[in-house]
């Protein structure tokens, strides 16, 4: 079984026009299957902060070590962030900055994933860096908030192509328990 074959039951109460004698209005209960949410709200700004971490180690040898300019030990940290997650992710399922926010990454079947599968994911985050700008309205009665433009960065494309899944490490458990139920 994948974890993208999962499926999760849930119970959606609509109301109805009808009221029961006590004035309390009658609901209808339906089953649906939905695909099973296997990641967290709110990872991209946790990922993005992740892969500074990843990024501060090689950036500080580069500019004090061998003493470049910022702009450079900037760029020669890409490919070693590149290198070093590849390598922390197929291992540990995880790498520094990673740890630091309790992050795991695993692949459909619930592994860490493969030396090639985690090079071509940590290629593929260059591209996670590309910002997505929204507009944000308020609501009517916040009066204070101002209409302005929000960036955020799309952190979920490396891993809709690698089918793979940022989980935080408490819930492997419970991923692993949903693929592999025990008989």
């Amino acid at each position: 079984m994948k974890i993208s074959e999962l499926k999760e039951r849930r119970i959606i109460r609509r109301p109805t026009h009808e009221f029961d004698e006590f004035g309390y209005r009658i609901y209808n209960s339906f089953e649906y299957d939905f695909p099973y949410d296997a990641t967290y709200k709110g990872n991209e700004t946790e990922r993005l902060l992740a892969k500074l971490i990843d990024m501060l180690p090689f950036f500080l040898i580069f500019f004090f070590v061998f003493e470049k300019i910022g702009f450079i030990s900037f760029l020669y940290s890409i490919p070693c962030v590149i290198i070093s997650g590849t390598l922390c992710e197929w291992y540990l399922g995880t790498s520094l900055g990673k740890a630091v926010f309790k992050i795991k990454v695993i692949d459909d079947f619930g592994n860490y994933p493969g030396l090639l599968l985690s090079l071509k994911r940590n290629f593929l985050c260059l591209a996670n860096f590309w910002p997505i700008f929204s507009d944000y309205i308020p609501l009517a009665n916040h009066t204070w908030e101002k209409e302005h433009t929000e960036m955020h960065f799309s952190m979920n494309l490396n891993n809709k192509i690698c089918k793979t899944y940022i989980i935080k490490k408490s819930k492997i458990q419970e991923i692993r328990n949903l693929l592999y139920p025990q008989k």
